[in-house]
């Protein structure tokens, strides 16, 4: 996509038409109501439209996560980390302000959920706790627009029944747009839980619409790997033997408690209301292919949700990855979320312990390499097309000639997918057209890795 560089004030210019919009939905806070809407793109995202002239303008742009022109005091990550988690006594250049890192899981919602049910135990402890009246998170949706089917959508939930319906990964787009009236109106306290973008928009929504730091009180950050398309969740339904336009009830983490962390499932249901289901690990890399991913994400630089108060991923380390019920890697960034993982030790409620520092950063390896190091190679290429891109703090890190050309295939296979799946909407068509240049990514990725493990072992 080739863009050129914009001096508009508005969302839909400066970020949308660069395909950099994420889909959060924060621009709508500063909308009047019926002036932009949330709606389905060509490529099976998320994304605001204009409804009236004009809308959306300036102060809507100032929430946006991927504003391509911030002030000064929000500039990045970093500032907007000044502003928020003061009390943590730790900085790191690779996943911002902590108190400390831990694995485990929540003995009560571990079953249940994606990964340690850590999120679900937080939610839970912050209703009982009356910490917050209501929680914004994810839970199973309608019908959506356009003919679209919704599978899942930002709720407030108020009591601790809610929260099962709000305990799986979602690999599908979702949006804060449809809840902003709700936190315009009312004086109810609230926690949201969000991925990295998302709650960076939150951040920007308190510090222009100061209300809402007395609204929001805790945010809940979950380590992403990226945001992926409508149409991800819909090739997997044709991988799994469903018409890929006629399913529902699409589960993307299904666990196998007698196998590995990394070794789940995806299932749906047919017309017809049968389940169906495929191990992921037949299917490929989706993750590291870039296949499915949102533009966006390859010009994001916070791997570990640095400004939520804690922030939850996958233990993807030993021993805990041998444990298919699922471990929690945490990071404590305010004094409130470490009381609470303290807490729950002292009840029993988690099974948590200390995880060495740089253990932590082993676990997301992978992502500082693509999303950090990688970066600015990224950034230098998209200059070169006239994009207009937000500031970014790991913009300078330099890699090889091998990682370059790995990071411009990921970028051609991300375009490749969306566009293939648009035209054909068939698994076997899909497959049949991404396989060589899938191998031709494989066969470089595999280069390259070596090239990096000779590199460090000679100490360079």
């Amino acid at each position: 996509m080739e863009m050129t560089q914009t001096a508009n004030k508005n969302i839909f210019d400066a970020v949308v038409s660069q395909a950099l919009c994420v889909g959060c939905g924060a621009c709508l806070y500063s909308t009047p109501a019926g002036e932009a809407r949330m709606a389905w793109n060509p490529e099976g995202f998320l994304v605001p439209q204009p409804q009236q002239p004009g809308a959306a303008g300036e102060e809507s742009l100032k929430v946006c996560p991927f504003n391509p022109c911030p002030e000064e005091a929000v500039r990045t990550e970093n500032e907007l980390a000044e502003l928020f988690l003061t009390e943590a006594p730790r900085r790191h250049p690779r996943v911002g302000p902590y108190f400390d890192t831990y694995a485990g899981y929540s003995v009560q919602y571990r079953p249940a959920s994606s990964s340690g049910g850590l999120a679900t135990y937080l939610m839970d402890r912050l209703l009982k706790s009356k910490t917050v009246d209501a929680v914004i998170a994810v839970k199973e949706g309608k019908e959506g627009r356009e003919g679209k089917e919704a599978f899942y959508e930002y709720a407030v939930l108020q009591s601790s029944d809610e929260l099962t319906g709000a305990s799986k990964t979602r690999y599908y787009p979702v949006t804060l747009g449809g809840l902003m009236e709700q936190l315009r109106s009312g004086n109810r306290r609230y926690a949201v839980v969000g991925v990295a973008c998302f709650i960076k928009a939150v951040r920007l929504l308190q510090q222009y619409h100061p209300e809402l730091r007395e609204k929001i009180r805790f945010t809940i950050g979950i380590i992403c790997g990226g945001l992926k398309s409508r149409f991800f969740a819909e090739y997997l339904a044709g991988r799994s033997g469903v018409n890929s336009r006629q399913f529902s009830a699409p589960q993307f983490r299904i666990k196998d408690s007698q196998s590995t962390a990394s070794d789940y499932a995806y299932g749906c249901k047919d017309q017809k209301g049968q389940w169906h289901s495929i191990r992921m690990k037949t299917v490929g890399d989706m993750w590291g292919s870039g296949l499915f991913k949102n533009n966006a994400c390859d010009f994001c630089d916070d791997v570990t949700a640095e400004l939520a108060d804690i922030s939850l991923g996958d233990a993807w380390l030993s021993p805990y990855k041998n444990d298919g019920r699922g471990t929690n890697v945490i990071v404590t960034r305010s004094r409130a979320a470490e009381e609470f993982i303290h807490q729950g030790i002292e009840s029993r409620d988690l099974i948590v312990e200390p995880l060495a520092f740089d253990r932590f950063l082993h676990s997301q390896q992978g992502s500082f390499y693509h999303r950090q190091r990688a970066l600015g190679y990224r950034m230098k290429q998209a200059g070169k097309q006239g994009w207009q891109l937000p500031p970014k703090r790991h913009d300078n890190e330099k890699t090889g000639l091998v990682a370059e050309q790995v990071q411009k295939q990921r970028s051609l296979l991300r375009q490749l997918s969306l566009t293939v799946w648009a035209a054909t909407g068939d698994s076997a068509l899909f497959d049949r057209a991404l396989r060589k240049p899938l191998h031709k990514l494989k066969v470089l990725t595999k280069i390259n890795r070596c090239l990096r493990s000779i590199q460090k072992g000679a100490g360079l």
